[in-house]
């Protein structure tokens, strides 16, 4: 990721966003050390605008204001960055390749993208009107090496293409962590490892204990810390795949929700 660090311009900024957007990436960024360039800081404006206009037209977020978006949708995000760029020290290489499971607007995988060039990113979502969007972002901010694809995750884990293919998962606040690792889990190459986004979780590690053991998985870490500037908590899981994952999972649609390992 190129370092170079970067002072506000209203040039950068200017458009449909106001001005927040960009001062508040610019100085947040810095604090998860994460310095980002102009050209990150433009993609990020972009992006930022894309989402109002199409949320306009479907659901893809609550949070719609330049600092909400800023902190809760990219920051957010980019607490990952230094989690992703130790586990490309452990293999040496920076090309990576990334699975974000039930991407919704884009969380994590798109922010990682663009402070991330390196990485290959496929974005998985169950909803096609949100794959479109997806599409849209990636081509606007000219995004190589990325896809976003319409499948269900319990579908996409029995799949050869996709089953044991990633280096890293992510996956944003989208199910209890038991259940949140059988969708993924079955994804991540063994030896490689799953990124579990949440809020306060501690209570939900310990209630996934035993399913990660039954998917291969092994908690390797688990870091709790507070967006910069904000009392918005939130924790990140690291799950090791040190085993393949049993073919009979992920079972099918709806079964882990209604019987979590």
């Amino acid at each position: 990721m190129d370092d170079k660090k970067i002072s506000p311009e209203p040039s950068l900024y200017e458009g449909r966003t106001s001005s927040f957007l960009a001062p508040v990436l610019i100085e947040k960024s810095e604090d998860i050390s994460v310095p980002l360039t102009a050209e990150n800081i433009k993609a990020f404006t972009m992006y930022a605008s894309l989402l109002r206009e199409w949320n306009e037209k479907m659901n893809l977020t609550n949070i719609t204001d330049d600092e909400g978006i800023a902190m809760r949708h990219f920051i957010d995000s980019l607490t990952l960055v230094a989690h992703l760029e130790e586990e490309m020290k452990k293999k040496k290489t920076q090309n990576l390749s990334l699975l974000d499971v039930g991407t919704g607007a884009g969380f994590p995988g798109i922010p990682l993208k663009v402070a991330m060039p390196s990485l290959q990113v496929t974005l998985l979502d169950s909803l096609r009107k949100r794959v479109r969007f997806l599409e849209e972002v990636c081509k606007k901010l000219e995004l190589s090496d990325i896809s976003a694809v319409h499948i269900r995750a319990e579908d996409a884990g029995k799949s050869k293409i996709y089953r044991e293919q990633f280096d890293i998962v992510t996956a944003r606040a989208v199910a209890p962590l038991p259940v949140l690792s059988e969708y993924c889990i079955p994804f991540v190459k063994v030896g490689g490892i799953f990124l579990a986004m949440k809020g306060h979780s501690e209570e939900e590690v310990n209630d996934a204990r035993k399913a990660i053991v039954q998917l291969g998985g092994t908690i390797e870490g688990f870091r709790q810390f507070s967006l910069p500037g904000t009392d918005v908590q939130r924790s990140i899981v690291t799950i090791r795949k040190i085993r393949q994952t049993p073919p009979r999972y992920p079972r099918k649609s709806g079964t882990a929700q209604k019987t979590p390992l």
